[in-house]
């Protein structure tokens, strides 16, 4: 199976590389902005793809012929997409419907990442067929690149929906919750976290393989593919204290609304997890679980 990632620099991306590269039953093609990052550096199967530009997308699908496209890459900064909506929508719809016009000419099943932030929060956790309500600039775009999907004529498509995804990887440009939140208990300094805001977090090796399990079994629709464990961010902030044997006397809650934070978030999001677990066998590790994997690989 011929599979093409975008986004292969991310957290995603390099967790989807790491599962799939040795496949000998996938044959993979990773791409994302400038350099390869992988730390065993993937040579051929690696190429250096801008998906806001429609001829390099048509390059390389011509070349590459992909059978399946995992399409992770996206602006996935809040507050940033909220202040520069015109590259929010460069990156995350453009270049989405991009995509998608190239995956129907190659009749390639089209594998979508997006996200909870489609959702106001007012009723999670959320099924796949709840009606989304967007709140900030992120969500409206990660929604309309889902209605790219859905409506651009594809043979095949899916939508996999996540929740704050979490891991380590080698040459991150961005951190991300767990690991946030890991370095700031260690430094000891006094910590405001918001107790409003409640989430399934995500482990990235998680994710990845229901990504996978989507691909081979031909899966199309959409689904939900989160952590199973819910929690504030507060909680998540004790727990991995608490796990790393690092003080939480310094951690104060707050409310959201006090941080002057540009986006609006949801407040409770969430997903129920029936339809990924029933139809593609995914099985999300607990919280502390995924915790004990990250703890492993920082060890080295």
């Amino acid at each position: 199976m011929r599979i093409l990632v975008t986004g292969s620099n991310g957290l995603l991306g390099q967790k989807l590389v790491g599962a799939l590269r040795d496949r000998p039953d996938m044959a993979l093609t990773a791409t994302s902005r400038g350099a390869d990052r992988s730390p065993v550096p993937l040579g051929g199967r690696y190429r250096s793809l801008d998906i806001t530009e429609v001829r390099a997308v048509d390059a390389v699908f011509d070349a590459v012929r992909p059978e399946v496209l995992i399409h992770t890459a996206a602006m996935t900064n809040v507050d940033a997409c909220e202040q520069d909506p015109g590259a929010c929508r460069l990156q995350n719809v453009t270049a989405t419907e991009n995509l998608v016009r190239a995956a129907r000419r190659h009749g390639t099943h089209f594998i979508h990442l997006s996200t909870d932030f489609i959702f106001d929060g007012l009723a999670g956790p959320y099924r796949e067929e709840d009606e989304p309500a967007p709140l900030s600039v992120y969500g409206h775009s990660k929604l309309e690149s889902e209605r790219a999907v859905r409506e651009g004529g594809l043979a095949q498509w899916a939508i996999a929906r996540t929740i704050i995804v979490y891991g380590v990887a080698p040459g991150l440009s961005r951190s991300n919750v767990v690991l946030w939140a890991k370095a700031a208990l260690e430094k000891g300094e006094p910590l405001r976290v918001v107790d409003d805001q409640w989430r399934m977090p995500t482990l990235a090796e998680d994710l990845a393989d229901g990504c996978i399990r989507i691909a081979r079994r031909g899966a199309t629709g959409i689904f939900h593919l989160s952590g199973p464990d819910g929690m504030s961010i507060l909680e998540l902030v004790h727990r991995v204290g608490v796990f790393f044997g690092l003080d939480t006397s310094v951690v104060s809650p707050v409310k959201s609304d006090t941080l002057g934070q540009p986006a609006r978030r949801p407040p409770r999001t969430g997903f129920v997890l029936d339809k990924a677990r029933r139809d593609l066998g995914y099985a999300p590790r607990g919280f502390e679980q995924g915790l004990a994997l990250l703890r492993a690989q920082l060890a080295g």
